[in-house]
């Protein structure tokens, strides 16, 4: 999230971490809260953390920070699949093309994260809005060229949410759009070439800032609505989705105000008793934020 908003998050989230949980409300599917795990880390690079995956089996993570740092590890969890510690193996800061490595700021601001059946690792970009390939978070970036739509991004209100289909496409979309119509592009990029591929229906409050394809091959996405000092809420619809177009939006959750923290990132996959939601906070490298991981099951 963009530092001029920080001022205003740091005093909500003080009387966001006292704050009382109300229960989400949800579509006319079965929606499970499985619990909230809070990571704490002694490094100077842990925070910021804007996007994740997680492994089909549920016991590996990548995260990624919007300080340009990526990070990997186990998940440790308990008999009824709760997360209880997460371990990290390795963490690595992300390079540019000629493999210089991208310090915080209007190069580094990584947001988005992605990463295909081939184990490639895809990160979308705010400050110079861009994406890029890393066949190795140790290695140097492959440039994806960029859509000519890019060049129309709102300043901190870019690619926020990045995913990848099972055949490879990738899908963006931005985090606010300058548009008379009530919708928001979805581009896709397939066998080189970008293309508009779907709109998502447009609401004003609510900004999507992650995105994965689940294991049912829906798109969900996960939306905030920051209120400033009333703290943030936040949100997940999934949509059917194929060549023809996207489904209407079916409402999975949604939070009140101070529920959680800023969350940022999304993972979707099947945990053998139904579809598992985890979702990541980026504290924003502030004393009065933390890093949640929350999680949620929907049947």
């Amino acid at each position: 999230m963009p530092g001029p908003r920080r001022a205003l998050i740091s005093a909500a989230l003080g009387l966001a971490l006292s704050a009382g949980a109300a229960a989400p409300t949800c579509a006319d599917i079965t929606v499970e809260y499985l619990g909230t795990h809070v990571w704490t880390g002694a490094d100077e690079d842990f925070g910021g953390f804007s996007g994740i995956d997680v492994s089909a089996d549920g016991f590996s993570y990548t995260v990624l920070s919007d300080r340009g740092t990526v990070r990997w590890g186990s998940i440790l969890r308990d008999g009824q699949g709760r997360i209880r510690s997460l371990s990290t193996a390795g963490r690595a800061r992300l390079q540019d093309s000629t493999g210089t490595k991208l310090r915080p700021g209007y190069l580094g601001d990584a947001e988005g994260l992605a990463i295909d059946g081939e184990g490639r690792m895809f990160v979308s970009f705010e400050g110079l809005d861009r994406i890029a390939r890393f066949d190795d978070p140790d290695g140097p970036a492959t440039r994806i060229p960029p859509a000519p739509e890019f060049q129309s991004l709102l300043r901190n209100a870019g690619l926020e949410a990045l995913a990848v289909t099972p055949e490879g496409d990738l899908l963006t979309m931005p985090e606010r759009w300058n548009s008379p119509e009530p919708l928001t592009p979805v581009w896709r990029f397939r066998d080189g070439a970008w293309s508009t591929a779907f709109h998502l229906p447009r609401d004003e409050r609510w900004a999507p800032v992650g995105a994965d394809v689940g294991p049912d091959g829906r798109l969900y996405v996960l939306e905030r609505d920051f209120r400033g000092l009333r703290g943030f809420a936040s949100r997940v619809r999934r949509y059917a989705m194929d060549d023809a177009g996207l489904g209407p939006p079916e409402p999975i959750l949604e939070t009140s105000l101070m529920q959680f923290d800023n969350l940022e990132g999304i993972a979707v996959w099947a945990d053998g008793q139904g579809i598992r939601i985890t979702m990541i906070s980026d504290d924003n490298f502030l004393f009065v934020q933390r890093t949640e991981l929350v999680e949620y099951r929907i049947r």
